[in-house]
């Protein structure tokens, strides 16, 4: 492990332990050269598919861009931060599991939305509002009158993912 103030390979760990999400292991660090002291986290290689947008573009999985269009969305309301990361894990460790190698933006922003309608109804039509890209009131009236049939509708936040296999020779099919 390269040391970050220094540049030099040359450390040692001095204390391992697991972190608080119990998805790593924090690993406490001396440089032996600068003497100095830092933190590293080891988690597993884990595959996240790639991402296929509306237009057909291709980008890799960032956990930080998802965080920030919830987190945007759910600006000054009471939703705690932690159920937002709870449900990011959860919803990584589904697109994990499925095998797919790339998956719509379209299913990860349904799973948004659900999360969002069960949790906190303003920042569900915020969110919806950009995702779906309204254009004018009618949009945003429409989408809260279903929000008023869907009251008495049990939504689950998190729904199976639909995505893309590449098998044998690269030949692309739906899972």
């Amino acid at each position: 492990m390269r040391c970050p103030y220094c540049g030099q390979m040359d450390n040692k760990v001095i204390d391992s332990r697991i972190s608080r999400d119990k998805l790593a292991v924090r690993r406490r660090r001396e440089c032996l050269v600068c003497d100095r002291r830092f933190t590293t986290y080891e988690r597993a290689d884990e595959h996240i598919p790639m991402l296929i947008k509306k237009d057909g573009r291709r980008e890799p999985y960032s956990r930080a861009k998802l965080a920030k269009g919830i987190t945007m969305a759910a600006q000054k309301r009471p939703i705690p931060v932690g159920d937002i990361n709870n449900f990011i894990d959860q919803l990584e460790r589904q697109l994990q599991e499925t095998g797919y190698n790339e998956v719509k933006t379209s299913e990860l922003g349904e799973r948004v939305s659900d999360f969002l309608r069960c949790t906190d109804q303003v920042a569900y039509v915020r969110f919806t509002s950009v995702y779906k890209r309204f254009t004018n009131l009618e949009d945003f009236d429409r989408e809260i009158r279903q929000l008023d049939l869907d009251k008495n509708t049990k939504v689950e936040p998190i729904t199976p993912i639909k995505g893309v296999k590449v098998g044998k020779g690269d030949k692309v099919r739906k899972a």
